[in-house]
C-alpha cells in the first residue's frame, strides 16, 4: 500500500489538504495527517483539524509522497520548520514524489529542489519563485515534482495524485462516486 504524508501546520488550507487526504483514501492509500504542533491545529479558516498523529514520531519514517498544503500563514509554518525540509530532502533523495499547492511551492524552492523546474502556484507567491519555471496550468508534474494552484484545483490536484501513484483508471474509478472534472 502506498504511504503519504501530509504535515498540518496552523494556517494550512483546509480544502487543500482534506480533499487530497478524502480522495487518496477513497482510493486506497494510507495518508498520515501530522501535526507540527500538540493538539487540534486551526487551519486558514478557524477550522480546527486533529492530525492522525504528531510530526515527531513519524519524521523519520518512509512514505511514497509528501503533501504540503499552502494557506499563507500554515506555509510560512512549514517553511521555518527544520523537520519539514529535512523530511523533503530525505525523500526527494530517494527519489519520492514531492509535492506542494497553492503557496506550499514556496517551501520546495526554499529547500532549493524546485530550481530550473516548471512548477505552478497560487498567482501571488509566484514572485517568490524566481529560480522555478513558472506554469499557467492547474496542476504540474515535473518529474517527481507535482505542484498545483490553490483551493479551487485540490480536486484535480488530488485526482493526478491517485493517477500518478495507482493508475488512470483507479482515478475514474473513486471518480464514480465523486463526479469531479478530472
Amino acid at each position: 500500500m502506498k504511504r503519504i504524508l501530509i504535515p498540518l501546520a496552523p494556517g494550512f488550507e483546509e480544502i487543500e489538504a482534506l480533499a487530497v487526504v478524502d480522495i487518496l483514501r477513497r482510493a486506497g492509500v494510507e495518508v498520515l495527517l501530522a501535526g507540527t504542533v500538540d493538539g487540534p491545529i486551526e487551519g486558514r479558516n478557524r477550522i480546527k483539524v486533529l492530525a492522525d498523529t504528531p510530526l515527531d514520531s513519524v519524521k523519520e519514517q518512509d512514505f511514497d509522497m509528501i503533501v504540503l498544503p499552502g494557506g499563507a500563514v500554515g506555509t510560512e509554518n512549514l517553511k521555518k520548520d527544520p523537520r519539514i525540509k529535512d523530511i523533503v530532502e530525505r525523500l526527494y533523495k530517494k527519489g519520492k514524489f514531492i509535492t506542494a499547492i497553492c503557496a506550499a511551492p514556496t517551501v520546495l524552492s526554499a529547500i532549493g529542489i524546485t530550481a530550473g523546474r516548471t512548477v505552478t502556484s497560487h498567482p501571488t507567491v509566484r514572485t517568490k519563485l524566481d529560480k522555478e519555471k513558472i506554469s499557467e496550468e492547474r496542476v504540474v508534474v515535473d518529474g517527481n515534482i507535482i505542484t498545483s494552484q490553490g483551493p479551487g484545483t485540490a480536486i484535480e490536484f488530488a485526482f493526478k495524485l491517485v493517477e500518478i501513484l495507482l493508475s488512470k483508471e483507479k482515478a475514474r474509478e473513486v471518480n464514480k462516486g465523486v463526479l469531479a472534472k478530472i
